[in-house]
C-alpha cells in the first residue's frame, strides 16, 4: 500500500475499533437493540469504506503496475484476482 493510504486506513480501522468497543459498552449496559443496531450500521459502513479505499489503492498500484508492465499473465492474475475479492465482498 502507498503510505498515505496505509495510514488512511489505519486512522479509519482505529474509529471503526472505537465503535466496535462502544457497541459493546452498548450491549453490556442493555441499551435500547434499535440503538445498538444503527451503530452496528454504522460501524458496517465504515468499514466499507476502509474497504473500499484499500481497493482503490490496489487498483492504482498494483494493477495498474501489471498493466503497465504489458505482462499478460500477471496483468489476467491481477484481474482474477480482483474479480474474486469483489464476488466475496458482495456475499
Amino acid at each position: 500500500m502507498r503510505e498515505d493510504a496505509k495510514e488512511a486506513a489505519l486512522k479509519r480501522l482505529k474509529r471503526v475499533e472505537g465503535q466496535v468497543r462502544g457497541l459493546i459498552r452498548m450491549v453490556e449496559d442493555d441499551r435500547y437493540c434499535i440503538d445498538i443496531v444503527t451503530q452496528i450500521s454504522a460501524a458496517r459502513a465504515a468499514l466499507r469504506k476502509v474497504e473500499e479505499e484499500v481497493l482503490h489503492d490496489h487498483v492504482a498500484h498494483c494493477v495498474e503496475h501489471a498493466i503497465a508492465s504489458g505482462n499478460k499473465s500477471e496483468q489476467r492474475r491481477k484481474v482474477a484476482e480482483l474479480m474474486e475479492v469483489l464476488g466475496r465482498t458482495e456475499r
